[in-house]
């Protein structure tokens, strides 16, 4: 009897899927070192797009398994290379994806490079020119620019005058002079508007950035809108409204009105007339002699600093609420601190996980903190409450104060430099109580796992203090010796 014929084993089919995506990608890089592909847009396309490679290589496998089925034949494997080229497409998509959503401009500035580093992207062109005609009277500029510096200054004139600088990144001088003619910046009149119009986008997703210098007549009011770029406004008799992004905005010697909308920005403002106004996310933010009133809302992610502010502030955040009179000195806030002094109450402030510290306080105080010190110097005592847990409390007021005490403290003890006060520091629970002088304001004391100390004399009164030491009198009797008479 004939043994049967063997079956010879299936023969799988060469899969094509990894073929056909590397002939895509060679395509693609072909065209962008031709120079028919900018770099630029086919990175940023990459950028976003890529799944679909992973999309058209599991169509390509679906296909070829359908037709092993039809034919009978072993389903091509992936194989090592495939899963290599598979890794590989994963790891540079999700690479490009992060890069794209960084912020180079803002890199470049911080590192300081300029645009010839960037020469994968292209070549850096530069263009000038000037933009001149009539600036009605009464009538307001309205400033539009995706990327690029704002810089708002007087003229001696009647007119706008608009100076122009650009940087196109670009290929070659060909392509960079036609971008260069599509995205001219504009002015156009409407009403008692006056708008000026960057037009960095005409060129579509080729990179432009076009820094405006703009002189208009003082008494004109502004607002201006900027994406990606600093703001720098002067000399001004009408309001100014700013809205700008991942930029530095400066404003000073301003008549009007300021307000601020900023989206991850920094601002320096100073020399404002009239009321001052910042909102969004900001990063640094410092306010200094404004004779208007001060409102802050949004979250500032570095500090704050206020210096001189002859009106009620306002400010709120997630973390912390403040409201006061006036600020005769300066106020610095940060994420772990914040210091004033000479500020005017009434003083309300509620906030967490801050270390407080007001010198030359006058007036009312409700204050509530917790997960921080608070210490306050009074130089003119109002009524006061202060509130804290994790934390201590540090009150110092002038010596001959009069006020009334009702103060406590869980797990913790209390202190006092003022006599007439009934304290009772028990294992778990310390209470004071009494009135001091003739009486007066009422001081009312809370804490929790934290002490308070009540002192005498504030420390802006203790630091004149050493010059008054008998060891300070004896410097007049230095004439004898030699060095003194050399002045």
């Amino acid at each position: 009897m004939a043994s049967p014929t063997p079956i010879p084993p299936l023969r799988p089919q060469r899969s094509f899927a990894g073929p056909v995506v590397l002939i895509i990608l060679g395509i693609v890089f072909l065209l962008g070192t031709m120079g028919r592909l900018s770099w630029g847009p086919l990175a940023h396309t990459f950028a976003h797009y890529w799944p679909l490679l992973l999309i058209l290589w599991g169509v390509i496998k679906l296909v070829e398994y359908q037709q092993a089925q039809r034919q009978g034949t072993r389903v091509p494997g992936v194989g090592v290379g495939g899963v290599f080229l598979v890794i590989f497409l994963i790891a540079i998509g999700l690479a490009a994806t992060q890069a794209s959503r960084v912020n180079w401009d803002e890199l470049r500035d911080h590192i300081q490079l300029g645009d010839e580093d960037f020469q994968f992207f292209g070549h850096s062109y530069s263009f000038d020119d000037q933009l001149d005609q009539s600036f009605p009277a009464g009538s307001s500029l309205h400033v539009t620019s995706e990327r690029g510096a704002v810089n708002v200054t007087s003229s001696d004139d009647n007119q706008i005058h608009v100076s122009v600088h650009k940087r196109i990144n670009a290929q070659n001088q060909n392509d960079a002079d036609k971008w260069n003619v599509s995205t001219k910046p504009q002015i156009s009149v409407t009403g008692n508007m006056v708008n000026v119009n960057a037009n960095t986008q005409g060129a579509g997703e080729h990179r432009v950035t076009t820094d405006l210098d703009i002189a208009i007549p003082r008494k004109g009011s502004v607002a201006i809108s900027s994406r990606h770029g600093d703001v720098n406004v002067t000399g001004r008799d009408g309001d100014v409204d700013i809205t700008n992004g991942h930029g530095e905005v400066s404003l000073a010697d301003i008549n009007g009105k300021a307000n601020l909308n900023l989206d991850h920005s920094s601002a320096r403002v100073s020399q404002i007339s009239s009321d001052v106004s910042v909102q969004g996310r900001a990063n640094d933010v410092s306010l200094e002699d404004i004779k208007g009133s001060v409102r802050l809302d949004g979250e500032f992610m570095e500090s704050l600093k206020l210096v001189k502010i002859a009106k009620p502030v306002t400010f709120k955040s997630s973390r912390t609420n403040m409201e006061f009179s006036k600020l005769d000195g300066d106020l610095n806030l940060d994420s772990g601190d914040l210091q004033a002094t000479n500020i005017t109450g009434p003083v309300r402030l509620t906030t967490r996980s801050k270390d407080v510290h007001l010198t030359g306080v006058s007036g009312d105080v409700r204050l509530q903190d917790e997960n921080g010190g608070i210490e306050i110097d009074v130089s003119k005592l109002g009524s006061m409450q202060l509130d804290n847990r994790n934390g201590d409390i540090e009150v110092h007021l002038p010596d001959k104060a009069g006020f009334q005490v009702n103060a406590q403290a869980r797990n913790g003890e209390i202190q006092s430099d003022f006599g007439g006060l009934k304290i009772d520091n028990g294992d778990d629970h310390a209470t004071a109580n009494g009135i001091v002088g003739n009486g007066g304001p009422r001081l009312v004391l809370n804490n929790e796992h934290g002490t308070i100390e009540i002192r005498k004399g504030s420390a802006v009164a203790e630091a004149p203090e050493p010059p008054k030491m008998p060891r300070e009198p004896k410097a007049p009797r230095a004439p004898e010796v030699p060095e003194p008479t050399e002045n």
